[in-house]
């Protein structure tokens, strides 16, 4: 087992990782910008690095600081968290290269499944679903790509081969805006992943976004940890995620799960990773797998009691998985709402000095959160602040649970969008459990460009 792990991130997940390795007695390193030079997690670190400004191009995405950050300290693997350079198969390779342990996938696996092109190809051999659309990149013929979009029927969706987050997306209801869209995406994906190949894909009307945990070993083992619903999003950002999806038969999550296992075997991943889905009419259809670990994590570490860190600790130091498929059992149900610092309704961000921050307690709630009294959020950096997340025996007991808990929070001298969320506890199309991933966004009246 490691004796130091040094921790490549920032926010909640910093403190998440941390709080992972001082439970099995390692020590953690925490690299940080100058603005977050008074975070928690760098004060309860073991050691500390400055590693750059509060850019995160010059500190948190700087590989060659983090390196080495992990070589003056000598600490032996690098944990990426999730965001900046967890996906990156560039670090990856560069974290090995340099005698470091990286904990996550190989950079081949990560490059395979972060190229959605590859990625799909990848999920066919494997005998997972996919949604309809282009073999491969499109061409730069334009009567080729008018008869792609024919052949998958319209409305369809350009995805950039490289993009993630949300970005690199258009829809396209009609072949008169085919062309210009297909170009603007183009333009975008280069600007934005320096890679301006795009795809094409069926836009299903009214799916639902489900996931499949994956947790695998270097030694063949594959397990999944049951599915998490994030349907309830904006812009393809979500809001809320919950395990297991409501609605969902356990016969399909159990078949779409084992695939998802045995594509992990074929393609000999290693580490946790989540397979993203549609999911329509009582089918699945592939759109993406992270090759890290999610925000959403938690709801799924309160359904099974799995502490996934810890497992992926465990693998990235060659350990066997510690159980089989038929051991994973899940129990209640789990909601986690993501808080961010942003207006609850225009979604501008809101950084700034917090004055008072009272955290919510009581049965089945947990806060990850890096956010204290007396902290200011940076404005440099992604709005969230901290989650939120409730488990009960049933999900209207972890909905009853958020309810009390979102009424408990109290931040001042912010905004937040705990009201957005106290107002989709209490909505009758939420707590039936019958939201497709447009849902949002038609209820707030907003586009989803």
């Amino acid at each position: 087992m490691f004796e130091k792990i040094l921790i490549a991130n920032r926010g909640e997940i910093a403190l998440r990782v941390q709080r992972a390795c001082r439970e099995l007695g390692i020590k953690t390193v925490a690299v940080h910008s100058e603005a977050d030079r008074d975070a928690k997690y760098v004060k309860l670190a073991d050691e500390s690095v400055c590693i750059g400004p509060a850019l995160s191009t010059k500190s948190y995405l700087n590989i060659p600081a983090i390196i080495s950050a992990a070589e003056v300290t000598d600490a032996q693997a690098i944990h990426p968290g999730y965001g900046f350079l967890s996906e990156n198969a560039d670090f990856a390779e560069r974290v090995e290269q340099s005698g470091f342990v990286f904990i996550g996938p190989r950079a081949e696996t990560i490059r395979l499944m972060g190229d959605k092109v590859s990625a799909k190809d990848a999920m066919k051999k494997a005998g997972v679903p996919c949604v309809p659309g282009s073999d491969g990149a499109l061409p730069d013929d334009p009567a080729e790509i008018i008869k792609t979009a024919k052949r998958v029927g319209y409305p369809v969706i350009i995805k950039a081969a490289g993009g993630g987050g949300g970005r690199g997306m258009r829809v396209v209801h009609t072949e008169a805006a085919l062309l210009n869209a297909v170009n603007m995406t183009r333009a975008e994906a280069q600007s934005a992943f320096g890679n301006p190949m795009v795809y094409m894909e069926k836009f299903l009307e009214n799916p639902r976004h489900i996931e499949i945990q994956v947790l695998a070993d270097e030694h063949g083992n594959a397990v999944f940890l049951g599915d998490r619903d994030c349907s309830m999003q904006r812009r393809h950002q979500k809001i809320i995620e919950e395990a297991p999806s409501p609605l969902l038969p356990e016969r399909l999550r159990d078949k779409i799960g084992e695939r998802c296992a045995e594509a992990c075997r074929k393609i000999k991943y290693r580490g946790a990773g989540t397979f993203e889905f549609l999911y329509e009419n009582g089918e699945f259809y592939f759109i993406e797998m992270n090759t890290r670990l999610q925000v959403e994590h938690t709801v799924t570490e309160m359904i099974t009691g799995l502490d996934l860190v810890q497992q992926q600790i465990f693998i990235a130091a060659g350990e066997k998985l510690p159980f089989r498929q038929r051991d994973i059992v899940l129990t209640g149900h789990a909601i986690e709402c993501r808080i961010n610092a942003e207006d609850p309704y225009t979604f501008v961000p809101s950084p700034g000095f917090i004055n008072r921050f009272h955290l919510p307690g009581g049965p089945g709630v947990r806060v990850d959160t890096h956010v204290y009294g007396g902290y200011t959020v940076p404005p440099h950096y992604d709005s969230m602040i901290g989650k939120l997340i409730t488990h009960g025996a049933t999900r209207e007991q972890a909905i009853a649970r958020m309810r009390v808990a979102l009424s408990e929070m109290n931040v001042e001298g912010i905004k937040t969008n705990t009201a957005l969320h106290a107002d989709l506890m209490a909505d009758l199309a939420f707590q039936q459990g019958g939201t497709s991933i447009h849902y949002l966004e038609q209820k707030l009246g907003i586009s989803s460009k």
